[in-house]
């Protein structure tokens, strides 16, 4: 089978299509052969060398795929920890669930990691309820997207941030209640909301954001912190977080054991994908290559010019 191989050199990707032989599914695997996977940050962050698969996952990226299951007509989708970026994927049971009918395969991909991210996080993690003050920075991110389509769904109001000012369109499509340029967002949701008026905030930036998710941050509020785009090094208040006995709770998906994503997909399959049958979630494509372009893919990514999921056709 293909599958890419990607390096970066000088600011810039380099992407080839290599042979391995197809892999064989171990005990509590399927096989599925892929149609489209969808790509992440943690592609960029593992092309570095800075995030590396789990011990035994594949060495291959792609951390989401859909596709089918080899002699049947079943489309899937499936969460992986490694190995979606290829024409075969070795799946874990667990974390494979039905394609919505509704959905073309392609749009499909672009559900696992990012939904199941949004949903890790703001509802098991965040315990996001009806009515809640949502924050979700990186708005127009396939993850953000998807953060604010499932904070309305369970009845929250959504802030969410971008620091493009045309990606602010894309914000309020998606749901969100008030679409903010990053650097005004405290004053705003302030000036909206009033002071201390978030429950939650589901952050990818870090250092650069963690001073004003505390100070809008209602009492007993949560921030999960899962990504440090603006730095890791953070100067934190601990006096304040003291006095909204607030909680900052850091999350990673991929690193999860396989027995803990299956429980969380069983959880996601029952109360979000049906969702997608009736067209109350969505997602939103930015764009699709073949393969054999996939470095403008990683670039585009790379680059920040994405809004929402971008996607590798297999087919």
């Amino acid at each position: 089978m293909k599958h890419l191989h990607v390096t970066e050199r000088d600011g810039r990707y380099l992407s080839e299509l290599r042979e391995i032989d197809p892999p064989v599914p171990q005990a509590g695997e399927v096989l599925v052969r892929v149609a489209a996977s969808g790509l992440n940050r943690a592609d960029l962050w593992q092309i570095a060398g800075h995030y590396p698969p789990p011990p035994g996952e594949p060495e291959i990226l792609g951390l989401e795929v859909a596709g089918t299951l080899p002699g049947s007509d079943e489309r899937v989708c499936a969460l992986l920890a490694g190995g979606g970026h290829a024409e075969y994927v070795a799946a874990p049971r667990g974390q494979v669930f039905r394609a919505p009918p509704e959905l073309d395969l392609v749009a499909a991909a672009g559900i696992p990691e990012a939904f199941l991210t949004a949903f890790v996080n703001l509802v098991v993690e965040g315990g996001v309820s009806s009515g809640d003050g949502v924050l979700i920075h990186a708005g127009a991110s396939s993850v953000g997207l998807a953060a604010i389509q499932l904070a309305k769904l369970v009845g929250a109001r959504v802030a969410a941030t971008t620091r493009t000012a045309g990606k602010l369109v894309a914000l309020a499509a998606a749901g969100a209640d008030l679409a903010l340029l990053g650097p005004d967002a405290v004053t705003e949701i302030e000036r909206h909301w009033g002071q201390d008026s978030v429950a939650v905030v589901l952050d990818p930036i870090g250092a650069a954001t963690l001073p004003g998710d505390l100070a809008v941050l209602a009492s007993g509020g949560r921030i999960i912190s899962i990504a440090t785009l603006g730095g890791a090094g953070a100067a934190l208040d601990l006096s304040l977080l003291m006095r909204k006995r607030a909680r900052l709770i850091g999350s990673t998906l991929r690193a999860r054991s396989r027995t803990e994503k299956a429980a969380l997909v069983a959880q996601f399959r029952r109360d979000i994908l049906p969702a997608f049958d009736t067209g109350t979630l969505r997602v939103t494509i930015d764009s699709v290559f073949p393969p054999a372009r996939a470095a403008g893919a990683f670039q585009r990514m790379r680059d920040n010019a994405n809004t929402g999921k971008i996607v590798i056709d297999w087919r």
